[in-house]
């Protein structure tokens, strides 16, 4: 049978190719699917992706068996299909997004069609009513929210047939918890958001969203969040080392010209994902202080949580998503935190100024960590200075703005030195301690974590966004033939491949970030400097040795196995430059404890990370799970 990614991106039809593009399918995201066939095998490639050795959990086999019921199966595709109705195709348009339901229609044709004509007339009438209750408001999403009001969305049902309730309970309404509750939400689940402060954020990071997390945007139908917050686009790289600078540009060319990087303001784009979110009438965003889980013979039932006006409250659901972010205080009952703090970020902000490379984000390989510049607005520029170990000047006596001026000033780039001394005396000086946590999974039946909740890396190449965009696309994909969450244990265990179908994605970003920010710093020993100057040159080689490691850092292609071999090839360089022409004892010494560096930089990581998981996910027998017969969906 064949096998399609569960993780392809829908096409970007209708948009013309980038300049220069050699590609015959410009307009394709990094892995094509299928060719088309007929309406009935289509529905199979969508849904088995894996034959399992078993037959699936029986309450699942019966929420599926549900959904092939009566007069046809609906099955919500990745991409727009045809459907089999009167020997013929018909596209049923729903949702902004211009998805297709697919119809695939058993022995009563007329009431299928009947029944689906009035599905339709209910939806429009749905997204009419909401489009109104929108207009009509008379005050905007964060209006309502900063003058003490909260919203909470109409309990009407979407799906008929169903009991009113709660289906999915969400701790936090950041970035991942913002994003679940659209995606759910407009899978016609009825979704519950507890956020502790539904006011705008005021971060220092999740300021840099990669490619690949901007692909998910698309495939998640929230691309339009990073409009009209003056986000600005993000090409690539520039390094600096020595006095020396390189551009690295990502590897675009087969994509859509609106396909880059994404940075902004945090907080505009986490309104604009909540305000898209709370516009939906089957999603209720509420502020809310969640205190403890509702465990009950060890299966999650809800949460108890405290308003904002002091009223202790319970709340009920089949599923509980926790996505509170780094700070979370209900990790520890969901899974094994071992967080550690590799180093703190210094946050200000530069205005009336200009990078070197506009539209890049600018890395300087300084002493004794990387400092970070990348644009935030149309006129700000955002500096990230990395201070390793979880000490830092204090601001307050003033040893911060000493240690700017006197140790990192000298080491800034002359174009941005006036604006960097600048914001140091205006002293709106903010500090972050960068947390490093591996995803440990604990499954419990009823609830599931996601986000830096779960799983954090160092920010030095800002791909936190888009493991967290990620998840929630192959969340959303194990969830959607579902109807019935009910039963938490097999619902628990079906769950489990979530775990495994995730690594090669964010195993990739999380080695290297990890691996990067070990080289980039700066050493005293002769080998690691050897290693930090062979990365510097090999990157600056440009074509395959450019190219490569950019895609892997964008999340253009998350894959373990380029990863390791550019690492492997880094250390190589470093090896050759010492050994040629004549290679002498010392530098054969040096060499030797160089390749030992290597290894002890790059292999911990990818322990932590889980070898098999990482490298040969298909080998778990979890990752069997997510594939369930296309008979128990399709008669």
């Amino acid at each position: 049978m064949l096998q399609p990614s569960p993780h392809h991106h829908p096409v970007l039809a209708g948009h013309p190719p980038r300049p220069g593009s050699n590609a015959t399918r410009c307009h394709q995201l990094p892995l094509p699917l299928p060719a088309p066939t007929t309406a009935r095998t289509r529905t199979s490639l969508v849904f088995a992706y894996r034959r399992p050795p078993s037959p699936p959990p029986p309450a699942i086999a019966l929420s599926l068996a549900k959904a092939s019921a009566g007069a046809g199966a609906v099955g919500v595709t990745k991409r727009p299909t045809s459907a089999c109705l009167f020997g013929g195709c018909f596209h049923w348009l729903t949702g902004s997004n211009k998805k297709r339901v697919e119809v695939v229609v058993g022995n009563y044709v007329s009431g299928t069609f009947f029944a689906s004509l009035l599905g339709f007339d209910i939806r429009c009438n749905a997204k009419a009513e909401a489009e109104k209750r929108r207009r009509s408001g008379g005050r905007n999403f964060v209006d309502s929210y900063e003058s003490g009001s909260v919203r909470s969305s109409d309990k009407r049902e979407v799906r008929s047939g169903r009991e009113a309730g709660t289906d999915v309970i969400i701790v936090g309404a950041g970035v991942a918890g913002a994003a679940l509750a659209h995606t759910l939400g407009k899978d016609g689940r009825q979704v519950h958001v507890i956020e502790r402060d539904l006011t705008e954020p005021d971060r220092i990071v999740g300021e840099l969203l990669q490619p690949g997390g901007y692909l998910k945007l698309i495939e998640l139908a929230l691309e339009d969040c990073v409009e009209d917050i003056d986000a600005q686009k993000v090409l690539g790289y520039a390094l600096f080392k020595d006095g020396r600078g390189t551009r690295l540009s990502y590897p675009l060319e087969k994509f859509h010209l609106d396909v880059a990087g994404r940075s902004f303001h945090n907080g505009r784009f986490i309104q604009r994902m909540r305000e898209k979110a709370s516009m939906l009438p089957n999603v209720q965003l509420e502020q809310g202080t969640v205190t403890s889980l509702l465990e009950e013979n060890g299966t999650i039932k809800g949460v108890k949580y405290k308003t904002r006006t002091g009223q202790q409250l319970k709340v009920y659901a089949p599923l509980t998503v926790v996505c509170d972010g780094c700070f979370s205080n209900l990790r520890r009952a969901l899974c094994n935190p071992k967080v550690d703090v590799p180093s703190c970020f210094i946050g200000l902000v530069l205005e009336n100024c200009k990078l070197p490379f506009p539209n890049h984000g600018h890395v300087i390989l300084a002493d004794p960590s990387p400092i970070l510049f990348y644009p935030i607005s149309s006129t700000e520029i955002r500096c990230l200075v990395d201070v390793p170990g979880k000490k830092i000047p204090s601001i307050a006596n003033g040893e911060m703005a000493k240690y700017l001026k006197t140790v990192v000033a000298p080491q800034i780039l002359p174009e941005l030195h006036d604006a960097f001394t600048a914001a140091i005396d205006k002293g709106d000086i903010r500090t972050m301690q960068n947390r490093s946590m591996p995803a440990a999974p604990c499954p419990i039946p009823g609830a599931l974590l996601i986000g830096d909740a779960f799983n954090m890396r160092h920010p030095l190449t800002g791909g936190g966004m888009t493991v967290a965009l990620s998840d929630i696309v192959i969340l959303r994909d194990l969830l959607k033939p579902l109807h019935d969450l009910n039963d938490s244990t097999s619902l628990c265990r079906y769950l489990e491949s979530f775990y495994t179908l995730r690594k090669p994605v964010s195993s990739t970003i999380n080695t290297l970030a990890g691996a990067l920010y070990k080289v980039f710093c700066a050493s005293p020993d002769r080998e690691r400097k050897e290693l930090r100057k062979a990365c510097f040159d090999y990157l600056s080689l440009g074509g395959v040795c450019s190219r490569g490691p950019m895609a892997l850092l964008s999340g253009l292609n998350p894959s373990p196995l380029s990863l390791a071999l550019h690492f492997l090839a880094v250390a190589i360089y470093a090896v050759g430059r010492l050994l040629l022409p004549f290679p002498s004892f010392e530098h054969l010494q040096i060499a030797a404890r160089l390749l030992l560096v290597a290894c002890s930089i790059i292999f911990p990581i990818i322990k932590v990370e889980g070898v098999r998981e990482t490298f040969l996910p298909a080998t778990v027998p979890a990752y069997c799970r997510a594939a369930l017969p296309v008979n128990w969906i399709v008669n």
